[in-house]
């Protein structure tokens, strides 16, 4: 059989091996395949960004739910929860009577607002000084004396932070009594730059970690910034029924507007969280004490004189709970504040992908 024979007259068609072949068909599948993917992704940007926030790590309200189950039932950690919630709106509660809330630590309140005195052999080391001379007077100077402690003793005014309804009386008792003033450098700026009524003139600044000892009490005042740039807050002894115990009272309450401010809050809640622990707090104090269920505490307290349980000592563990529960709520601020300006990202983004176009 004889093979067949090219033609002469007609070019060679070049030789294509199956291989080649497929990998071209290949070619033009994937390169039509990245083409439709391309202009997808471009087309759903909202769907893209849905997906990266979800793996960005929790929500805002993630953190919220997480504050509200270490909160449990339990009223003073509810409290700081609804205290530390956007837009909450502060009580104007009516002034309790003075309480010796320990053998040592007084309160002193209007309601909204309170000083703490720690009461020593050698004189009275009084935190914060309510919101004007008239009520250090009436609340402070008649208070004190109410309780059978000398207000003509009171050694030193420790402020807590710059705003006038913790500074209103202290140049008054300052007067009255030779009382030193003392507060932060950037709170002393703050009360300079702002000029409000009632500040008290410049006297003593505050160094983070500072012992100022009176008596033989010694009260440690740490700077923990945020609620303003200055903000203090004190640990010290106290004593329930001859028993010694340690208190911490949180010196600024509600979180700054700005979000770098509640990220160095934060950084203050957790640094106070730390030495909280080595100095074995087990007493949780406020100076306004609708947000932590102080006031409540307080008439609890009064109501049983005799008793041997007092609710302010909620032991190591709980103290560092509350602490816990300040941090995770300013995590969800945080947050919130990041959410609130995702919306605007998401469509300038999304404009400037679909005008580039690729289909």
């Amino acid at each position: 059989m004889n093979e067949p024979q090219a033609d002469p007259t007609q070019p060679a068609s070049p030789e294509v091996h199956p291989h080649e072949a497929l990998t071209r068909r290949r070619f033009w599948q994937l390169g039509a395949a990245a083409a439709v993917t391309a202009c997808a992704a471009s087309l759903l940007p909202e769907r893209a960004s849905a997906e990266t926030s979800a793996s960005a790590g929790p929500t805002a309200q993630d953190y919220f739910d997480r504050a509200a189950e270490l909160a449990g039932d339990t009223p003073n950690l509810k409290s700081i929860v609804g205290a530390l919630t956007a837009g909450y709106t502060p009580p104007r509660p009516p002034a309790p009577a003075p309480m010796r809330m320990f053998d040592n630590v007084a309160v002193l309140s209007v309601g909204f607002v309170s000083a703490t005195a720690i009461l020593t052999p050698g004189g009275i080391i009084l935190v914060d000084a309510l919101n004007t001379p008239d009520e250090a007077e009436q609340y402070i100077v008649t208070g004190l004396r109410s309780l059978g402690a000398d207000p003509s003793t009171i050694k030193y005014v420790v402020v807590t932070h710059g705003h006038g309804d913790h500074f209103g009386g202290a140049q008054y008792l300052a007067d009255q009594y030779g009382s030193r003033v003392m507060m932060a450098p950037a709170d002393w700026d703050l009360v300079a730059s702002t000029n409000p009524a009632n500040a008290p003139a410049r006297d003593l600044d505050i160094a983070d970690g500072q012992k100022l000892t009176v008596g033989g009490t010694t009260v440690t005042l740490n700077h923990t910034p945020g609620h303003t740039p200055g903000t203090i807050s004190p640990i010290f002894p106290a004593r329930w029924r001859g028993r010694a115990h340690t208190a911490m009272l949180w010196g600024g309450t509600n979180p700054p507007a700005a979000t770098a401010s509640k990220e160095t809050y934060l950084s203050s809640a957790l640094t106070f969280a730390s030495r909280m622990r080595r100095a074995g707090v087990d007493i949780e104090l406020s100076n306004h004490g609708f947000a932590d269920y102080g006031l409540e505490r307080i008439e609890q307290l009064r109501s049983a004189p005799d008793g041997r349980e007092n609710p302010f000592i909620v032991g190591t563990s709980a103290a560092q709970r509350y602490m816990k529960i300040v941090e995770t709520m300013l995590r969800g601020r945080i947050a919130q504040d990041q959410e609130a300006a995702t919306p605007a990202m998401t469509t300038t983004s999304a404009t400037s992908t679909r005008t580039t176009g690729c289909c």
